[in-house]
């Protein structure tokens, strides 16, 4: 049976106060993100049933993940944050380009909670090959993610990642322009399922409905069709917004 998934945007970083910061590399969180942390640790349901959390190697999911997920890894003693480079941000901006991997190791190295870097090639923050900006590589990497996480053991996850990158993860496009190349809030967590009964793997996760509740959305969810049409209107959205997602073949022609 494949896992439920709860999704989490991080917390605000620095780069959210304003495009000027659009040029920091891999910022931190304010103090409103750590504020929204609390608020997370404090307001999040579903601590006691979480078997495993998983973050994008940015700092400041990676913040979100220890700070807003405390009580998972205070029951668990031995549980380990995973870090999987596929959940890093969408494009090549410096706000959105991680840290390399000595560097993470030491600014975390007397956190509480062990970072488990496997998943985190060295080449992880270039922004090249797999990791390339454009379209087709954020997709084969968004459903690599997918893929990783159906096939894990365990029945519950948090996974704190990006608001870009989650509608890749979930192919859900719905009022994806509502905020910066974005439908979701800082610090907003939702949750989906696989639906089992599709061999089609282009939309492989549904929101339940109670997630969809919490958030106000009380009419069906859109179909396959449409998350397609909301895919395109949404992509020329956030161009429009300054956030365009290139459309390029992995090796990077156009």
């Amino acid at each position: 049976m494949p896992p439920k998934i709860h999704l989490v945007r991080h917390v605000e970083g620095v780069h959210n106060l304003g495009r000027e910061n659009w040029n920091i590399t891999d910022p931190q969180i304010t103090e409103k993100g750590k504020t929204q942390c609390k608020t997370l640790r404090e307001d999040f349901p579903y601590h006691s049933t979480v078997e495993l959390v998983v973050a994008s190697p940015l700092r400041r999911t990676i913040r979100t993940a220890l700070e807003g997920f405390a009580p998972v890894f205070e029951k668990k003693k031995d549980l380990k944050l995973i870090l999987n480079a596929d959940l890093q941000e969408t494009s090549d901006f410096p706000c959105d380009i991680g840290s390399n991997v000595a560097s993470l190791r030491k600014e975390f190295e007397h956190s509480s909670v062990s970072l488990d870097f496997d998943l985190v090639p060295d080449n992880w923050n270039r922004k090249t090959g797999r990791y390339d900006p454009g379209r087709e590589a954020v997709s084969a990497r968004a459903r690599a993610a997918r893929l990783w996480l159906k096939a894990r053991p365990e029945k519950e996850i948090v996974v704190v990642a990006h608001g870009g990158l989650m509608h890749f993860l979930t192919e859900d496009w719905e009022n994806c322009c509502q905020y910066e190349a974005t439908g979701w809030r800082n610090a907003e967590y939702r949750t989906y399922e696989f639906d089992a009964a599709k061999i089609d793997e282009d939309l492989p996760l549904l929101e339940t409905s109670e997630s969809r509740l919490r958030r106000g959305k009380t009419g069906a969810q859109p179909s396959h069709e449409d998350q397609i049409s909301l895919r395109l209107a949404g992509l020329q959205g956030w161009a429009n917004q300054g956030y365009a997602v290139p459309e390029r073949t992995i090796d990077g022609n156009y």
